[in-house]
């Protein structure tokens, strides 16, 4: 937390900096005060009607006196929220006051023991009470909204936990790829997209596959499958697009290739992570959908960039040259499609430049 308010502001005092002086500016004002303002200040207000309801009037933060809090106490208050035990207990008792044999019969924690190391520390911290010895586990009124809030700031982060891995991913690339650094193949990429429509042709949707070579560096595989969904799924506001690109352990891990002597596969998600960029096209339900990633990361919403009578879907990657140093070799390619007519006569496979 300390290194990330240094950077905010060194940021923000670049940013002033950077800004010509106004006339009306009074001299005797300090940068400080200026930097201050110029982050901005937080407005915030809210009620929870609920079991512990509680309400607050409007306040407001300085943007610099929530940097300037003490990073060890938040520290230990996020890494108290952290745990997933935790905060399983709070979001329950939230929900409605429980004994401690319901919360350990709730969330199947086995025995009393673990409840007890846990809700020791969260008492102790105020976020926890107890009716009495024995009696039913509630937050406490004051503490209900808070932490509703501290809910609702962490879904809008929920995303990043992917990135997070995606980066891992990058970071670890000799765990999927097999082989030192700088002597990657770049080629074990393309064998996972490939897998994808593959799949779609055993499912009895794909027909025709193109490799088309963008220069040495980029490749893309086009198929006429039916176009992975568009619509987010239920409880969801990602795309089965997006899903598939960024979450390392989506269900569509079977369509994977592992590098010899890895026991990880690399699947799209992969493919993304270790791509410098990549662009999906979707084409279904009439319409023409594109989405663009750097190192993983979206770039873009899903859009709408066209119509079309056609179903299918295009990937276009170039894998970082950070990772890679070789680029795509088509005798290579025409060896490997080779085999796969072999083992899919009925799947047309056709090497574009």
């Amino acid at each position: 937390m300390s290194e990330l308010k240094q950077l905010f502001n060194h940021f923000v005092s670049a940013r002033y900096l950077q800004k010509p002086s106004k006339p009306e500016d009074s001299k005797d004002e300090s940068i400080d005060n200026k930097i201050e303002n110029e982050m901005g200040t937080i407005f915030y207000s809210g009620q929870y009607r609920g079991t512990n309801g509680f309400r607050w009037d409007p306040q407001q933060r300085n943007v610099s006196q929530l940097l300037g809090l003490d990073s060890d106490k938040a520290a230990k208050v996020l890494a108290a929220l952290g745990n997933k035990q935790r905060l399983d207990i709070l979001t329950a008792v939230l929900q409605k006051p429980l004994t401690g044999p319901e919360i350990v019969e709730q969330l199947n924690m086995g025995t009393t023991g673990q409840l007890y190391h846990h809700t020791k520390a969260l008492l102790g911290a105020d976020l926890l009470v107890q009716e009495d010895r024995g009696g039913k586990y509630s937050i406490p009124s004051h503490r209900s909204l808070p932490f509703l809030l501290l809910l609702a700031a962490s879904s809008d982060l929920l995303d990043t936990s992917d990135y997070i891995e995606l980066t891992e991913t990058r970071n670890n690339a000799a765990a999927y790829l097999g082989t030192n650094q700088g002597a990657h193949d770049p080629h074990h990429l393309l064998w996972a997209v490939l897998e994808n429509s593959i799949i779609e042709h055993q499912a009895g949707y794909c027909t025709e596959i193109n490799l088309i070579i963008q220069g040495e560096l980029s490749i893309t595989v086009a198929d006429n499958g039916r176009g992975i969904p568009i619509q987010a799924l239920p409880n969801s506001t990602k795309t089965p697009v997006q899903t598939v690109l960024t979450e390392l352990g989506h269900y569509n891990s079977s369509a994977s290739v592992v590098a010899p002597g890895e026991l990880k596969g690399i699947n799209m998600a992969v493919v993304n992570a270790l791509s410098y960029k990549l662009s999906i096209e979707v084409r279904r339900e009439g319409k023409v959908f594109h989405q663009t990633f750097k190192h993983g990361i979206p770039q873009s919403e899903l859009l709408v960039t066209g119509v079309t009578k056609e179903t299918g879907t295009s990937v276009t990657f170039m894998p970082d040259q950070d990772i890679f140093n070789s680029s795509f070799d088509k005798e290579v390619l025409s060896k490997h499609l080779i085999g796969l007519g072999i083992s899919y006569p009925k799947l047309k496979i056709n090497i574009l430049d």
